[in-house]
């Protein structure tokens, strides 16, 4: 395929305006969240270092929620520079329309999209992960550790200067199935072992079933049930597994398997990867709805109203997919619909806008 030189000079103006478009939301989001973890560190005393460290290793994350926006204010920027200089009409009267203007800016956003997902999210993820682990390290008195792994759930947690090493084959929201607590001392000599068939995790005091309570001296124990303190609940547990944007892809689909191994509903994961996997398409609407609308606002003088206006069709995209969303995590709508209808709706959206584009 040989690229006309006006098809080249398109691509190289949008990349440039997308560049400096994120550029400038990077810079934004690094400043709110400086401001956010400014209460983290002087809340736990950590050095001033780890304000500026943690904001730059969670801005990625966030840059990647708002990318959509950011094509729509890439191409209204596009847009606005090729009518400054009247490069619009040039365009038009060498036989260069409007839709074949959408044409190239749909390519190039699908280009873009496919290395966001490919490359970028694989990176921010990294960085969000190395984020969250040393907010958690500073955040938690007691130093645990908690996996889904293929066999089930393992927690690791110090209280009262010893150590619990717990396993449970399911895990089903408040209820833990086939448990054992393993508990040493700081030198890790063995102290008892409890092993329960279920365990209601409801709160932080777990009430354990069918026990049998195992000490040092391999002296044993049936309980009908036991009450084991732990700095864990179903809640936490859930919470510390709920934020996915720590994981790449690979890693996703892997703790989906664990998940269903273990019992566990793994449907926010399937939500998420359908999100991640629509991105690129995502892009596509955006960047063709951006240049209708702006094609639709050409003659308002106001370069403010026009972004302010971009940035109320925004958060109308952004709700339509969060409340599409919340209903496939609640089972109204089935999870590949909650991902892809509001999708399908700005499909339909930017089709009847680009029946009439055209005719400017």
């Amino acid at each position: 395929m040989i690229i006309k030189k006006y098809q080249s000079y398109l691509f190289n103006l949008f990349i440039k305006k997308f560049f400096v478009v994120s550029i400038i939301f990077l810079c934004l989001v690094i400043i709110i969240n400086f401001f956010e973890e400014i209460k983290f560190t002087e809340k736990h005393n950590t050095d001033n270092f780890y304000t500026v460290y943690l904001s730059f290793l969670n801005a990625p994350s966030l840059i990647f929620e708002i990318f959509p926006f950011i094509f729509l204010i890439s191409v209204k920027f596009f847009y606005l520079s090729l009518n400054d200089k009247n490069e619009l009409k040039i365009l038009k009267s060498n036989g260069i329309s409007n839709l074949k203007i959408i044409y190239i800016l749909t390519i190039l956003s699908f280009m873009l999209g496919l290395f966001i997902l490919l490359f970028y999210y694989s990176f921010s993820s990294a960085l969000k992960s190395k984020y969250l682990d040393i907010k958690n390290r500073f955040s938690n008195s007691n130093e645990y550790l908690a996996v889904v792994k293929s066999d089930g759930l393992w927690i690791k947690e110090e209280i009262d200067k010893g150590i619990f090493v717990i396993h449970a084959e399911k895990f089903q929201k408040n209820k833990l199935k086939s448990v054992t607590i393993s508990e040493t001392d700081m030198y890790f000599n063995n102290k008892s072992t409890i092993i329960a068939k279920e365990a209601n995790i409801s709160s932080k005091n777990w009430i354990l079933n069918n026990v049998s309570w195992l000490d040092n001296g391999g002296n044993r124990k049936d309980l009908k049930s036991y009450v084991h303190n732990s700095s864990f609940n179903g809640e936490i547990i859930s919470n510390l597994f709920s934020n996915l944007n720590s994981l790449n892809i690979y890693e996703l689909h892997q703790l989906s398997n664990n998940y269903l191994k273990i019992g566990y509903s793994n449907t926010d994961i399937k939500i998420h990867l359908n999100k991640i996997y629509s991105m690129p398409i995502f892009y596509v609407l955006m960047t063709i709805l951006g240049f209708i609308i702006i094609n639709k606002l050409k003659y308002f003088q106001s370069r403010f109203f026009i972004i302010i206006f971009g940035i109320f069709i925004s958060v109308l995209v952004y709700y339509l997919n969060y409340f599409s969303g919340v209903l496939g995590n609640n089972g109204a709508l089935p999870i590949y619909l909650s991902v892809w209808a509001p999708l399908l709706i700005l499909f339909l959206i930017c089709n009847i806008g680009m029946l009439k584009v055209n005719e400017n």
